[in-house]
C-alpha cells in the first residue's frame, strides 16, 4: 500500500514495484490526474487504485476497508504522502497526523506477512544539521521522525520492521507543480527507496533513516 501515489516519488515507487511483481494498491488524491490510469492499463491486474486522503480520518478508514474487500494482508505499508504549503495545521495533519491514522487504520492488515512499515522523511527533520529557515515542513518532519520513533517502540516487539528515508533534493511536486531544480528524478529516489524497502537488514532492531545513497543521517 503507497500513499501519496498520484504523481512525483510515490507514482513512480509504484510502477518500480509493479516492475518487480508486486501487487500494489495506490493512494489516490487527485481523481483527475491520468498518470496512474495509464499505469493500470499497463498492469490491470497488479494495480489497484483507491482514493485516499491521508488528512481525513474516515477516507483513510474507508480505504482500508476498501484493500480489506480484496486481500487479507498487506506486506508493506509505504507513507509517501506529504506537503510542502499551506498553513502550520494543514501540513502537520498531512505530514505527521496522516501517517500516524494511515498505520492506524492498516495496522490490523498486518498482523501477518512480512510487516514492514516505511516513511519518507528529510534531512530538514534531522534537528542537529538541518538548515532551511521557516514554515512548517522542517518542523513537521521533526514530528514525523518522534512519531515513528515512538510507532517503532511499540510494534518492533510484535515483529514489526521500519524504513525511514531521506529521498534527497527531489524534482518532484511538493509545492504543486513539477520542479525544475533538485539534484534527482522522482524515478532515482524511487529506485532507491524500493531496495531498501524490500530488503531486510541485519540490525532491524534500531531504527535509523537513511538517504537515497543508503547512508545514515542522524536524525
Amino acid at each position: 500500500m503507497i500513499t501519496g501515489a498520484d504523481r512525483g516519488v510515490g507514482f513512480a515507487l509504484c510502477a518500480c514495484f509493479l516492475d518487480h511483481g508486486w501487487r500494489v494498491f495506490a493512494g489516490r488524491y487527485m481523481p483527475d490526474w491520468p498518470e496512474l490510469d495509464a499505469l493500470r492499463e499497463k498492469f490491470p491486474e497488479q494495480l489497484h487504485t483507491i482514493p485516499l486522503d491521508v488528512g481525513d480520518t474516515a477516507s483513510v478508514r474507508a480505504a482500508a476497508g476498501m484493500v480489506r474487500q480484496t486481500t487479507d494482508h498487506i506486506d508493506l505499508l509505504v507513507n509517501c504522502a506529504g506537503i510542502s504549503h499551506g498553513d502550520e495545521r494543514t501540513v502537520f495533519n498531512v505530514n505527521v497526523t496522516g501517517a500516524l491514522r494511515t498505520v492506524e487504520c492498516f495496522l490490523p492488515l498486518m498482523q501477518t506477512g512480512m510487516q514492514r512499515i516505511a516513511f519518507f522523511s528529510s534531512e530538514c527533520g534531522a534537528i542537529s544539521v538541518s538548515h532551511r529557515d521557516g514554515g512548517a515542513y522542517p518542523v513537521s518532519k521533526t514530528a514525523l521522525n518522534m512519531t515513528v520513533r515512538r510507532m517503532f517502540r511499540t510494534l518492533r516487539p510484535k515483529g514489526f520492521t521500519f524504513r525511514l528515508y531521506h529521498p534527497g533534493w527531489v524534482r518532484s511536486y511538493m509545492s504543486g507543480r513539477k520542479s525544475t531544480v533538485g539534484n534527482f528524478e522522482p524515478e532515482e529516489a524511487a529506485a532507491a527507496a524500493y531496495g531498501q524497502f524490500v530488503s531486510d537488514r541485519d540490525a532491524e532492531d534500531v531504527l535509523v533513516m537513511t538517504d537515497i545513497s543508503g547512508e545514515m543521517w542522524p536524525w
